[in-house]
């Protein structure tokens, strides 16, 4: 079994976010289930490195938190609109609230 070590930090100490951490609490409503919505965020999130979850909601809508610098969280929805420029599809942000970030988390997940 072999064992990543990130370098720079002792094994158990605690990451701390830097500065540029930001984090977004996020609902999408409209045309969000059933178009592999959720699998697409999730490419895009650890293609941007960002770290997070997104889940489907029993009204229709998808529920996301993201995480990381502001320039990865920014890219995340000009790629989101690159994504389904050949599939258009219909959604929008209808919530959005910055969020604490979260230290602990290391990878976006989707959850159910």
């Amino acid at each position: 079994m072999f064992i990543r070590r990130r370098r720079g930090r002792a094994n158990n100490a605690p990451e701390v976010p830097s500065e540029d951490t930001r984090r977004l609490h996020l609902r999408f409503v409209g045309q969000v289930q059933g178009v592999g919505f959720r699998w697409t965020a999730s490419a895009v999130a650890r293609r941007l490195a960002l770290t997070g979850w997104i889940r489907n909601e029993e009204d229709g809508s998808v529920t996301a938190e993201i995480q990381g610098s502001g320039e990865h969280v920014g890219a995340f929805f000009s790629q989101m609109v690159e994504e389904y420029r050949r599939y258009p599809i219909s959604y929008a942000i209808d919530e959005r609230e910055d969020r604490a970030p979260v230290a602990s988390e290391r990878e976006f997940e989707v959850r159910y």
